[in-house]
C-alpha cells in the first residue's frame, strides 16, 4: 500500500492544473502487480478536464491491461480526495470491485469502490445487447 501511495505522489507532481491549481496524483494496481500511474489534465474548457483517476485507467486500458486490484490517490496534504462520479463510474465499469485507497499525507483510508458507488449504472442497465 505505501508502495503505490507512494506512486501516487510522484505521479502528482506531473499534474497540468493550471486554472485551478489543484494538482491530483493517481496510481493504479495490476492484478499482476504492475503500477500505472496518472495525474489530472485541465482544460481551459473545464468539461474537457480530465482526472489522474481516469488517466491511470485509460493508460493501462489502452496498453491492454484489464484486471486491477487497487487505486491510490493522493491530492494536496491534509486532504482525503476521493473519486469524482465520472472517475466512480469508469473505474465501476472496468474494475467494479477495486479497492480504493486514500492518502492525506499522515493517514489512509480505505473503500471498496461499490461502497463509494453503491446501486451503480453498469451493463445490465442497457437492456439486451
Amino acid at each position: 500500500m505505501e508502495k503505490l501511495i507512494k506512486a501516487a505522489r510522484e505521479a502528482r507532481k506531473f499534474a497540468r492544473a493550471r486554472y485551478s491549481n489543484f494538482q491530483v496524483g493517481a496510481a493504479l494496481l495490476t492484478r499482476d502487480g504492475q503500477i500505472i500511474t496518472g495525474s489530472n489534465v485541465e482544460s481551459s474548457s473545464y468539461g474537457l478536464t480530465i482526472c489522474a483517476e481516469r488517466v491511470a485507467l485509460t493508460k493501462a486500458l489502452s496498453e491492454g491491461i484489464d484486471q486491477f486490484e487497487a487505486i491510490a490517490i493522493v491530492a494536496k496534504d491534509g486532504s482525503f480526495t476521493p473519486p469524482c462520479g465520472a472517475c466512480r463510474q469508469l473505474l465501476y465499469d472496468y474494475a467494479p470491485d477495486i479497492e480504493i485507497i486514500l492518502s492525506n499525507g499522515k493517514e489512509t483510508q480505505k473503500y471498496k469502490l461499490k461502497e463509494l458507488l453503491p446501486h451503480a449504472f453498469d451493463e445490465s442497465n442497457l437492456g439486451e445487447k
